[in-house]
């Protein structure tokens, strides 16, 4: 199995979710070796994507550079990782990756229409070796070693229409379309207001995130999933996790995890050589990967 980019260039705009204007995303290819990098078209900066260019985890993942920041990238890296794509450039003009409708879904669709082309150098991926666990009270990330690759998350919230949730995906890219990918972004009415005092969320609507009041879902269509939040903590989960910088192999599983969690999860593993290895497939596994990303 070889590496992966995109066989073409794509383009969309959207609107920020925290400044609320119009930024452009273009895609492009890359080749073999180049990882995903990021470029801030308006200042001149690349940002690759790398556990050590994270910059902030309170409200996104957010990564930076010689002073400049590119905000909620989690989205986007989600689809890309569902995707198997090891090589991409992603150029936005402004601070911020659009929220689109605050799932994955819009970049599935412009990674389908860009579609996926191989390589001629062989894929690497990292193999868990040992658990690796990020807790901070009763709140927990951890990576478990596996021959194949699964997502458990639970979450918990004081809300009537939340209350406690769970899912399970065995994450290949048609399960991730049809499971993950249109679970939306959440947030509560009195959260969205305080933001907007700050100057932050100011892209934020009912267009683009489910939004809750102390009972019940604003959004007039109501919830894509009844199970919709957990759902996006996965698809937020399996995003900051490509900050590894590759595919793995093993089982992510959280209790009321989040962006820092997930972040300390990624260097609390990369900090000891033996909890993981780096392999390229063959065999049996490299053909089980080729079917999960076909």
């Amino acid at each position: 199995m070889t590496q992966t980019t995109i066989g073409k260039a794509v383009e969309l705009v959207g609107i920020g979710l925290h400044k609320g204007t119009p930024v452009r995303l273009r895609l492009e290819p890359l080749e073999a070796d180049s990882g995903i990098v990021f470029y801030r078209k308006d200042v001149g900066v690349s940002i690759p994507l790398k556990p050590e260019n994270v910059v902030d985890t309170q409200m996104a993942t957010v990564i930076g550079r010689e002073g400049h920041v590119i905000s909620t990238i989690e989205h986007l890296l989600s689809a890309v990782y569902a995707y198997g794509i090891d090589n991409l450039r992603v150029i936005v003009d402004a601070d911020e990756v659009p929220v689109m409708d605050g799932s994955a879904a819009s970049y599935c669709m412009i990674l389908d229409e860009a579609g996926v082309i191989p390589l001629q150098t062989p894929k690497r991926i990292m193999r868990i070796k040992k658990e690796v666990t990020v807790q901070e009270g009763d709140k927990y990330v951890k990576l478990i070693p596996s021959n194949d690759l699964k997502y458990d998350f639970t979450i918990r919230f004081k809300h009537p229409v939340i209350n406690e949730q769970s899912y399970v995906v065995h994450l290949t890219k048609e399960v991730y379309r049809k499971e993950i990918a249109r679970a939306r972004t959440f947030g509560f009415l009195h959260e969205v207001q305080y933001l907007r005092s700050k100057g932050l969320a100011l892209g934020g609507s009912l267009e683009n995130a489910v939004v809750l009041d102390d009972k019940k879902v604003l959004n007039s269509e109501g919830l894509r999933f009844n199970d919709e939040f957990v759902r996006h903590k996965i698809l937020d989960a399996i995003g900051d996790m490509s900050l590894l910088g590759m595919n793995f192999i093993g089982n992510y599983e959280a209790f009321a995890g989040s962006h820092d969690l997930n972040h300390k999860l990624t260097l609390a593993l990369l900090k000891d050589p033996e909890n993981y290895e780096v392999v390229e497939l063959s065999g049996v596994e490299e053909q089980e990967m080729a079917k999960a990303y076909a």
